[in-house]
């Protein structure tokens, strides 16, 4: 019985923050005219072709002009959009991962859709040299199963405490802006770097 529960909640875990039946990498169309109170009804969900690992299996996004400030700035526009889990559709709400993959749809960029899929982007940094942007992942509920679950984009500002923005079904129920607590701290896994301006 203790085996079948354990089986049963890294299940559940595995499939935190995505839907099982969801492709890999989606294309939603843009929102536009967006703001806190006025959602777009509809998106239209479009699956691209998946990026191509390299031979070790790791995998890149490609961002293009895409500027992280950009995306700051639009990802910040989502602000309040509920808790959905396994959604993309900002007229019904987001889990962490269709947040991510609805705010790099916007701007054209293929992403993976679950959030586990996001440990195998290149390239992973040390979380003191993060830079707004980058992304950061997280294990799922259960900090002490070593899966990733969960995920937001990075807000560095010198001298300010590090947060970042995600969907939780937490407290906040939906899009926010979270300080790099102790909680989190607890369930940190990778910080991810995908912009290469933050290189320089």
């Amino acid at each position: 019985m203790k085996q079948l529960l354990y089986v049963f909640t890294i299940c559940v875990l595995l499939c935190s923050c995505y839907g099982e039946d969801k492709p890999n990498f989606v294309y939603t169309s843009p929102a536009t005219n967006h703001t806190q109170k006025e959602i777009p009804i509809t998106t239209n969900t479009v699956v691209l072709a998946p990026l191509a690992p390299d031979n070790a299996g790791n995998t890149s996004i490609a961002t293009g002009n895409l500027t992280p400030v950009e995306l700051i700035k639009y990802a910040e526009t989502l602000k309040g959009i509920p808790y959905l889990y396994g959604s993309t559709d900002p007229a019904k709400g987001f889990d962490c991962s269709g947040y991510i993959t609805f705010v790099f749809n916007h701007f054209n960029v293929a992403v993976p859709r679950q959030s586990v899929g996001f440990a195998y982007v290149k390239r992973h940094i040390d979380i003191k040299n993060a830079k707004t942007g980058d992304l950061i992942l997280f294990t799922g509920t259960d900090s002490t199963v070593k899966v990733v679950g969960h995920m937001g984009i990075l807000k560095v500002d010198p001298g300010k405490e590090i947060t970042f923005l995600h969907s939780t079904s937490g407290k906040d129920d939906g899009v926010t802006e979270t300080p790099l607590n102790t909680y989190y701290q607890g369930r940190y896994m990778h910080t991810i770097r995908i912009f290469p301006q933050n290189d320089r």
